[in-house]
């Protein structure tokens, strides 16, 4: 029989309920809370406008795997819920965010989801897969450290480049890859207009590569501007090699203008506000866009994060697409945009109070069940909260968090392994464009149904969380079947639910059957289309 560690055991065991007095609220937690207010105001303000009512709060069990898996990056251990949901202490939601927000869970997601959104091509060329592990590491540092967004941002776009052979050289096995961001221009190639493109469209929310070829057919840029912009970074000399992470880059100084392709015309390096750079002696022209960018007063960088959270954490942006701001893609909610996009900045760019106060509103605590009469366009109107589907790294560690299956992979070399659970799922629940109009395609259905992996950890002599459910002692047929929907769904069952589930495990009159209706159990939670999605 299988031994049960203490720490599993209070896993399946019902926590004691707690209360304790509430801690005195710092500065920054009581300005969270007015911010989540303020929030709370736009939002009631349209639905009153609409004459919509909001919905209900959703229930701890439903908030807290919400909030583990947008800031934590995976559902809640089965302890943690017990425990948040055995918790009478009027502020323990406000808790779990701070406690969240200070985990390595929280640095392991974000440095994630911002790998993927600097460095998209590593997804589809194994070359670039090598510039992940320094670029990794810099966002890991920065999360890590709560870096402000402003800072992070600059170090990126005006980073220095060591013009003495310095390449980007990564071994399979090094264990302390450089903590540097040059991996995003190596991915790029070095190539001004690739890098003008990406810094525009990720920092200040434009598109402004549909305007290279000719003007923008929906926005008011223009090619000028699209060269103008790429003209801060001409400079920068991309490598002679055919293999990019043994590339290396150099810059030459003091360029700032740029040939427009098929034309006899010079781009001269411009701000996207029509503002004109002021040159300082010896202050590069990636420096100059870097402080420009940043500045408090700058109207794209502060609502562009802001609106980009707000989509991490709604699923929809109050701009959708995120990175689409022009005259004919309004906000849902332009004041709440302009006010949290303030707010922000004046709050030193802090990632952590911009994610308290999103999550504190009340906005973000509703349920998620459909409302009665709910139309499609009432969607972005934030009644409810809308179902999003999971990213494909929270997918595969969630599936990690249900079945105790533990990855024990290197960070540094997880993006090499190949024929590993970890990069075929990540690979077969690519990321979807609109999360909240997630489907499940027929090979991920019969990933999920056939898959080695799944098979392994829904078979009782494999499977760490379901052997060890199994062979409980102190657990009944009705405790073990709500283990595993604790385990897989981050909730009990219904009255319902368990009668159905406890009919198909005791008609089996022999212990074989017995545990392999039980495995028929957490497989079927496993496959549910409730556990693939963030609700």
């Amino acid at each position: 029989m299988r031994i049960l560690t203490g720490l599993l055991a209070v896993a399946l065991v019902p926590a004691v309920a707690q209360a304790g007095a509430p801690p005195a609220k710092n500065k920054t937690a009581a300005e969270a809370e007015r911010v989540a207010k303020r929030i709370d105001h736009h939002i009631n303000a349209q639905l009153t406008k609409a004459n919509l009512k909001p919905g209900p709060v959703a229930n701890d069990a439903m908030f807290l795997r919400r909030l583990t898996l947008d800031v934590g990056g995976k559902i809640p251990a089965v302890n943690d819920l017990r425990r948040f949901m055995g918790n009478r202490a009027p502020d323990k939601r406000a808790r779990a965010i701070d406690d969240l927000l200070d985990s390595k869970a929280y640095v392991n997601n974000f440095t994630t989801i911002w790998l993927n959104l600097l460095i998209p091509e590593a997804a589809a060329d194994f070359q670039r897969r090598f510039l992940m592990p320094s670029m990794d590491a810099w966002l890991r540092r920065n999360f890590n450290d709560n870096t402000p967004y402003d800072k992070m941002v600059r170090d990126l776009v005006a980073m220095p480049f060591k013009n003495n052979n310095q390449g980007m050289r990564y071994s399979y096995y090094d264990d302390n890859p450089a903590a540097t961001p040059m991996g995003f221009y190596l991915a790029k190639a070095g190539k001004p207009e690739d890098i003008a493109a990406n810094v525009t469209r990720l920092f200040l929310g434009i598109r402004l590569e549909c305007a290279q070829c000719h003007d923008h057919p929906f926005a008011t840029w223009t090619r000028e501007q699209f060269w103008s912009q790429a003209a801060f970074f001409p400079g920068i000399k991309g490598p002679k090699q055919d293999f990019v992470y043994f590339g290396q880059l150099r810059e030459v100084a003091d360029r700032r203008e740029m040939n427009i392709p098929n034309t006899d015309r010079v781009a001269q390096a411009a701000f996207l506000d029509g503002s004109k750079p002021k040159w300082k002696y010896k202050v590069g022209a990636r420096d100059t866009l870097a402080d420009w960018m940043v500045a408090k007063d700058n109207p794209f960088f502060a609502r562009t994060m802001v609106n980009r959270m707000w989509a991490h954490f709604f699923g929809v942006g109050l701009v959708d697409p995120v990175d689409d701001f022009n005259n004919d893609n309004a906000p849902s909610h332009g004041e709440l945009l302009k006010e949290l996009a303030k707010e922000f900045a004046g709050h030193d760019y802090d990632i952590k109070f911009l994610i308290r106060a999103i999550t504190l509103s009340q906005a973000y605590q509703r349920s998620s069940v459909a409302l009665p009469g709910e139309k499609p366009e009432h969607l972005r109107l934030f009644a409810r909260m809308p179902i999003k589907g999971m990213m494909p790294h929270q997918f595969f560690e969630s599936l990690c968090q249900s079945t105790g299956y533990r990855d024990y992979t290197p960070l540094r070399q997880r993006i090499y392994s190949f024929g590993q659970p970890r990069q075929e799922f990540e690979e077969r629940f690519a990321a979807q464009d609109r999360r909240t109009e997630y489907h499940t395609s027929i090979p991920q259905a019969l990933t999920m149904m056939n898959n080695k992996f799944i098979t392994e950890q829904t078979d009782p002599t494999k499977g760490f969380m379901l052997g060890a459910i199994i062979e409980a002692p102190f657990l009944k047929v009705e405790g073990k079947v709500e283990a595993m929907f604790l385990a897989a769904l981050s909730r009990k069952p219904t009255t319902r639910e368990s009668e159905k589930m406890l009919r198909h495990v005791t008609k089996t009159t022999t212990t074989k059957d017995r545990n392999k209706a039980l495995s028929d159990v957490f497989w079927s939670l496993l496959n549910s289309t409730e556990f693939r999605f963030n609700h």
